[in-house]
């Protein structure tokens, strides 16, 4: 992964204009992170294999009025970031309401995170504030680089820039979210390296 600094006394319509207008390599994953530009290759395909599993999950149990989108980009303005969780769940008005290439993060109901090596600490730190201070209801880290071993965390109940751990467990036991989903992820299907 590689970063781009923006200049000191560029503010946030000036970082998300470059993020837009900008020519990035094609398939990379560009995000703003904490008012840096974040430069990520494709992921890996053990990544996209948890991401397919979760969003089969997700459609068998989301209301006609709610979509699941891997590319969607989500607006943090507060903590200066531009977030392309790999999975999100917001109601499809939301896409159709907002003109541009994100939509506030407060619209979402779940965002899903599958960490990589070489990110894995911007979504366990960065990330997860961000969604908190947006108030999103349900943020799920699928960990495959925890240090104690692969792990899916449930968070939510966000206050301020932090969320309430609701449940985890090692890849190959389950996890349960709760309404709106109500939703129990096997995770002896997510590969862990």
């Amino acid at each position: 992964m590689s970063a781009l600094a923006v200049e000191a006394g560029q503010g946030w319509d000036d970082v998300v204009r470059l993020w837009h207008e900008m020519e990035w390599p094609e398939g990379c994953k560009v995000e703003i992170i904490e008012g840096i530009i974040t430069v990520a290759p494709s992921p890996a395909n053990q990544h996209n294999s948890i991401a397919e599993e979760i969003q089969r999950g997700l459609y068998r149990v989301i209301p006609d009025d709610l979509g699941v989108y891997q590319t969607q980009a989500v607006a943090i303005p507060a903590r200066a970031g531009m977030y392309i969780p790999d999975l999100l769940v917001a109601p499809k008005a939301a896409l159709r309401e907002f003109d541009g290439h994100s939509i506030p993060a407060a619209e979402a109901e779940l965002v899903v995170e599958i960490t990589s090596q070489s990110n894995a600490n911007h979504d366990r730190i960065a990330k997860a504030a961000g969604y908190a201070t947006a108030g999103v209801p349900f943020y799920l880290l699928v960990d495959r680089w925890a240090p104690g071993g692969p792990t899916v965390t449930l968070y939510g109940e966000p206050t301020g820039d932090v969320y309430r751990v609701l449940s985890a467990a090692p890849f190959g036991e389950k996890i349960h979210l709760p309404a709106p989903f109500d939703l129990t992820l096997d995770t002896a299907e997510f590969p862990s390296a």
